[in-house]
């Protein structure tokens, strides 16, 4: 947990019109919006255009509803585990992670080397294999390849990938400005 100054100070509350607008679009009313996405804003034009481009949405970043949503929950968190960034596994975690479908021993396991193979499908066993070969390596060996194509087609494939990337980035993104955990509990 980063007990230190963030590195860039997200935006103060209230924010712009504009930008308040936006967030309203991202965060239920009454809820505090996320660190991350405060400190985005600080970039205005950036955060506006990635709301409305729908990049970034009220489930997270490029959110499509074509990925079943425990599957997609378990790629996210999968790659903050293997990418080390507890600020957003704990973000997930604490607001949307359950309600997308993963229970509590999924999402404890996400963080392990090795998934329980008694939590997980084998589709999403394959998933979790790529997840960690693109983090880790930049690499998919031919045998996860291969089980992956049991069970998806090229286009969610290669939305899994991106996905994969867009999480990466927000995984460089608060190792640069270290934000402060967000508490909803």
């Amino acid at each position: 947990m980063n007990t230190t100054s963030p590195r860039i100070a997200p935006r103060t509350l209230p924010l712009p019109p504009d930008l308040a607008e936006r967030m309203a679009r991202l965060v239920p009313a009454g809820m505090a919006p996320p660190q991350i996405f405060l400190t985005v804003a600080r970039h205005g034009e950036l955060f506006k255009e990635m709301v409305d481009s729908g990049l970034l949405g009220p489930t997270g970043l490029a959110d499509r509803r074509r990925l079943a949503p425990p599957l997609r929950e378990a790629v996210i968190l999968r790659t903050c585990a293997a990418a080390r960034c507890d600020y957003e596994f704990n973000l997930h975690e604490q607001t949307i992670s359950r309600r997308m479908g993963l229970s509590d021993a999924q999402i404890t396991d996400l963080r392990e080397a090795a998934p329980d193979t008694t939590l997980w499908s084998r589709e999403l066993l394959a998933v979790l294999r790529l997840v960690d070969g693109l983090v880790q390596r930049l690499d998919v060996d031919d045998a996860t390849w291969a089980e992956l194509r049991r069970h998806f087609d090229e286009a969610a494939l290669i939305e899994i990938t991106q996905l994969v990337g867009h999480y990466t980035g927000v995984a460089m993104l608060a190792a640069l400005v270290k934000p402060a955990f967000d508490c909803y509990r």
